[in-house]
């Protein structure tokens, strides 16, 4: 248990004294049988759930490093490197689950049971984005095993138990609570939505369960930030148990598709949209034929929820599409010139060479300072364009807003004020009509990707 851990008990335990006090004397024995009560909890736990665990390391048995890379930023979270680690059985013909990093590239591994019991595993299959990864093993005897919990009833402040082999010490319990959920943006895979708990993880717990205390699988824990004290991550169980299934059921994940490209709103995007800061994700654009485009979603419309959860963030966004099998119908909420409104459609298969998210300029709120023409055969060909009709930048003037905040020749202004440019007096006469406002939305796309930007007039313009 570490220190947190122990205060915590130390203070329920005084808070259970001091409620049954009698006349001017504590009833120790009343905090002491508390205690133990807790105690006997962990143990009893501890004693069901760890044979289920097993370490999991190369067949050749040769030496693999355990300890967390020195190099790089100290704040980042870190995984050892793959060749060692651990796992659970979660089903009694034994499948077990584990992160991708821990079985690498290796197509068998080696796997050993609390009994010190050896079985070749074989790797049924590893997803990359999620860094999960299922191995089987064939035993003639029934094999133990644990259920997966349902991560969405995971509350901050809940008790957890780690289970694991760090640095090859084998079945390894540490207590601990859910220090917060929803973690994302920690740069360890593409679809992030992890655990945090402060229950003590080690190099050599990666790929080791994370349990509540109904000794059910909350989590897969898969990286710690070296430098921190009790700061680790786990993957929930629910995005476990989809992923899991696919790689049993077909050896690899197939994920849902929209076909949007997405960016965060900002307090001036915000603005022009006339919604809350962070109110929900952007569409910047809408790729023909795919399922957006076919239900009827539009540039300019905000997504708020699909199937009543909320989308936050554009990451939040594109792993709970991801999540649904493709061909699955979902509702989208969202707002449309100030309205909310929903549209039910059938989602495709996203291809490993599809982005969600556009690529965006470094500060895409900010506008000013371009100059522009129609696109030639000259500008196609000096700016590698795919398009042949339309307004391209041509220069972006020096000390403007528009050099500050990183815009480029060759970028495209597809729409001003959410109407479509399609040839340089359409440009002029829009401008005309936004030039004395104090700011003006214009839809983008650079390398056949959309974005907005809000341009400020911060000077007169000259066209």
């Amino acid at each position: 248990m570490n220190r947190k851990s122990v205060f915590l008990v130390a203070g329920l335990i005084l808070m259970m004294i001091q409620v049954s006090v009698a006349g001017a004397q504590p009833d120790l024995e009343i905090g002491l049988k508390f205690l133990e009560d807790s105690q006997s909890v962990f143990i009893h736990l501890a004693k069901r759930v760890t044979p289920s665990v097993v370490n999991i390391s190369p067949l050749d048995d040769m030496p693999h490093a355990t300890l967390l890379p020195s190099e790089g930023k100290k704040e980042m979270p870190h995984r050892p490197p793959g060749g060692s680690g651990s796992g659970v059985i979660i089903d009694k013909t034994g499948f077990i689950i584990t992160n991708g990093h821990v079985v690498g590239e290796e197509n068998k591994v080696k796997v050993q049971l609390a009994d010190k019991t050896e079985y070749t595993g074989v790797i049924v299959g590893r997803d990359v984005d999620t860094d999960l990864a299922v191995v089987k093993i064939v035993s003639e005897k029934e094999l133990p095993f644990v259920a997966l919990g349902d991560s969405k009833k995971v509350e901050v402040g809940q008790w957890v138990v780690a289970v694991g082999n760090p640095f090859g010490l084998d079945r390894t319990v540490t207590i601990g609570i859910v220090s917060g959920l929803g973690r994302e943006n920690i740069n360890l895979s593409r679809y992030e939505n992890f655990i945090q708990t402060d229950a003590s993880i080690n190099p050599g717990n990666s790929g080791g369960p994370l349990f509540n205390i109904q000794g059910q699988v909350i989590g897969i824990n898969t990286a710690i930030i070296n430098v921190a004290q009790g700061i680790g991550f786990a993957i929930p169980s629910n995005m476990v148990q989809t992923i899991s299934q696919q790689l049993i059921q077909q050896g690899k994940v197939t994920r849902g598709w929209l076909g949007v490209g997405i960016q965060p709103l900002t307090s001036e995007l915000a603005k022009k949209f006339n919604v809350k800061e962070e109110e929900g994700i952007l569409v910047n654009e809408v790729f023909k034929g795919d399922p957006a485009d076919l239900g009827g979603i539009l540039p300019g419309d905000i997504i708020l929820k699909v199937e009543e959860e909320g989308v936050g963030t554009t990451n939040t966004l594109a792993r709970v599409i991801a999540g649904y099998a493709p061909e699955a119908r979902v509702t989208i909420e969202f707002i449309r010139n100030g309205e909310r409104q929903k549209r039910t459609l059938q989602l495709g298969e996203k291809k490993d060479e599809g982005a969600v998210t556009a690529a965006l300029p470094k500060k895409p709120e900010l506008f000013f300072g371009l100059t522009v023409q129609s696109i030639t055969e000259e500008s196609v060909k000096e700016f590698n364009l795919k398009e042949d009709k339309g307004i391209v930048v041509t220069n972006v003037l020096e000390g403007s807003a528009g050099e500050s905040e990183g815009l480029k020749k060759g970028d495209l202004i597809k729409e001003i004020e959410g109407e479509k440019i399609t040839d340089l007096s359409e440009f002029k006469k829009l401008t005309e009509k936004v030039k004395k406002t104090e700011s003006v939305l214009l839809r983008m796309s650079r390398e056949n990707r959309a974005f907005y930007v809000v341009l400020k007039q911060l000077q007169p313009q000259e066209n």
